[in-house]
């Protein structure tokens, strides 16, 4: 046994868990412990806002599957940071909170107007799945183990550990620490029983369907799920979270809430649900599309958390377990079998296909102004094969989705909280995560991109080369468009809209990265190759057409999207809505909501 001071300690049980990076912003509760993980060759990052370095956290997360660990600053800190925690607890983060704090005699003290103080638990009691304060310093291996095994089992979430200053000063003399088999379950194999009831449903299905959450890719089970997906040999359907699509199954692949997967929904008599909570914008698996056949559909489940099952819908076989062992398991289960390709494949296929064509031949070809699926087609088509896909904003990020001109293995964008500004910091934890192997692309609204724009400054200091297009139209695109349908093309938009004095370009220079202007449609292409071969952080400013970017009419995508509010007669909280009549394949008619 050696003596060691409490960021020795620390650092040891985090780089027990496989972790070589640390989120925070320099601060003399963290000072030591920063040099010492830099000593160690530990990776820091410290974005300019505490918010911004969670979202970085989170993107470096969706591309390496390992839990984070976030050093927060008492006080003010650790204020800013709550909006984070309450982001991580709804898009499932694993993640491990050190925040800051005073030492402990001074909470007690009878005092008034204290200086970077208040009492911090409360503020994130519905946000963390575990809350842990070193009172004692022979707590400290015990508290963060318990963080660790609350951040990862079951479904993934964030955890707080509190640190006064008082027992930062502390020094051990223990025995190494424990590796993370010993202390919390790192296999989690189904029970032979289940297995074999979802062998035989999988056999014995007609039309069966390979349903996919966000859980499959940020778990990094692209190849384990393949090899499954292979012997299946069935259609797979997409949750909103996912816009990434399996190596060699982009044939039979759909997103759930387009016309080819309702169709593949509402025909199918076995579902295989993988890294999804089943939850509202997939019509908790029971309503909609699922309607039709839903007495005699069966389900198969694969879940963490034993406590989900049954509560969205019934579950005929519970698969109680990780999927990162469950997927290998049913597929060594299945043997040599091989299931039917199904007969309507071609059909999916092509309806699938013609939508997307039909799409694109109805998009503008002007020069100017530049409509912003224009700008989604000749954006996406020069981007590298293996980019991985940042999505953020409204109206715009609406376009990019729809009308992508490359196949992105990895996509990520705030699909359960539905938050927007999210998307520069994750594209940078994105890029953070894969070095220079691998290009990341930002496609976002101006709105959205403004809230943390300074990380610019951070991608930049860290050599990190992602690529930001920015479709600009100098307004809440959407909001604009929300106030034109509820009080007529006429009304006025307060505060939807700013200056066109926004240069995005000259910010970024500002900031040393590469900047790009573009008022043209022919000159986006360029625009991103130069981009690309700068080498460098860039962003591509591109104004577009700021009528077509805030109206309804013609968003790709958009029925589905108020549809997501999957409850009948939910029409975004909005009172006196009449409720629409479902369909009973597409997810259903929206028109006589209000709001969005």
């Amino acid at each position: 046994m050696t003596t060691q001071a409490m960021y020795e300690r620390i650092l040891d049980l985090i780089q027990a868990e496989g972790i070589d990076t640390l989120f925070g912003i320099p601060d003399p509760s963290f000072f030591g412990m920063f040099i010492e993980a830099e000593r160690r060759g530990m990776e820091i990052v410290s974005p300019h806002h505490e918010q911004a370095a969670a979202l970085t956290a989170d993107g470096f997360f969706r591309m390496t599957g390992k839990p984070v660990v976030l050093c927060i600053n008492k006080g003010p800190g650790v204020g800013n940071i709550a909006a984070a925690a309450n982001f991580f607890r709804k898009e499932n983060i694993p993640a491990v909170f050190i925040m800051g704090q005073r030492q402990r005699i001074y909470e007690q003290r009878v005092r008034r107007g204290k200086m970077q103080y208040m009492s911090q638990p409360p503020l994130f009691e519905s946000a963390m799945k575990y809350s842990g304060v070193i009172e004692y310093p022979d707590q400290t291996d015990e508290i963060f183990h318990e963080a660790f095994r609350q951040a990862t089992t079951g479904v993934p979430g964030p955890t707080y550990i509190e640190l006064p200053l008082g027992v930062m000063q502390a020094k051990f003399d223990l025995p190494p620490v424990l590796a993370p088999s010993r202390y919390r379950l790192t296999r989690q194999r189904a029970d032979d029983l289940s297995i074999a009831e979802a062998v035989a449903l999988l056999q014995g299905a007609r039309n069966p369907v390979l349903l996919l959450g966000q859980g499959v890719f940020v778990s990094r089970q692209h190849e384990a799920v393949t090899k499954l997906a292979a012997k299946l040999n069935c259609p797979i359907l997409l949750s909103n979270a996912v816009e990434a699509i399996l190596p060699g199954m982009e044939a039979r692949t759909h997103a759930y809430s387009s016309e080819a997967g309702g169709q593949i929904a509402s025909g199918s008599d076995v579902v295989l649900a993988i890294g999804t909570e089943l939850g509202e914008a997939l019509n908790y698996g029971r309503g909609h599309a699922w309607k039709a056949g839903d007495a005699d559909r069966k389900w198969i489940y694969v879940e963490r958390d034993a406590t989900a099952f049954g509560v969205n819908r019934p579950i005929d076989v519970p698969l109680v377990g990780d999927l990162k062992d469950i997927v290998p398991q049913l597929t060594e289960a299945l043997g040599g079998w091989t299931g039917a390709a199904p007969a309507k494949l071609a059909e999916w296929t092509k309806i699938r296909d013609d939508a997307k064509q039909a799409l694109m031949d109805r998009i503008p070809e002007a020069s100017q102004p530049i409509h912003t699926g224009r700008l989604a087609i000749e954006a996406t088509k020069v981007l590298p094969e293996d980019t991985i896909l940042v999505r953020d904003g409204g109206a715009a990020s609406m376009w990019f989705s729809a009308l992508l001109q490359w196949t992105p293995r990895d996509s990520m964008w705030s699909s359960n909280w539905g938050a927007i500004g999210n998307g520069l910091p994750m594209a940078l934890g994105a890029q953070l995560a894969v070095g220079d192997k691998r290009r990341v692309a930002l496609l976002t609204g101006d709105s959205a991109f403004l809230f943390h724009i300074s990380e610019l400054e951070t991608a930049v200091r860290k050599n990190l080369p992602l690529i930001c297009i920015v479709a600009v139209d100098h307004a809440w695109g959407i909001e604009a468009a929300s106030y034109k349908a509820n009080f007529g093309d006429n009304t006025s938009t307060p505060e939807a809209r700013w200056g066109a004095e926004v240069r995005l370009d000259k910010t970024a220079e500002s900031f040393g990265a590469h900047g790009e202007y573009v008022d043209r449609a022919e000159d986006i292409g360029p625009a991103v190759q130069r981009a690309l071969a700068s080498g460098k952080p860039a962003v591509i400013h591109v104004e577009v057409d700021q009528l077509a970017n805030s109206t309804f009419a013609g968003i790709p995508g958009f029925l589905e999207f108020r549809n997501w509010f999957g409850e009948e007669g939910d029409f975004l909280g909005v009172p006196g809505a009449a409720p629409a009549a479902p369909s009973a394949t597409s997810g259903g008619s929206t028109e006589n909501s209000s709001g969005y």
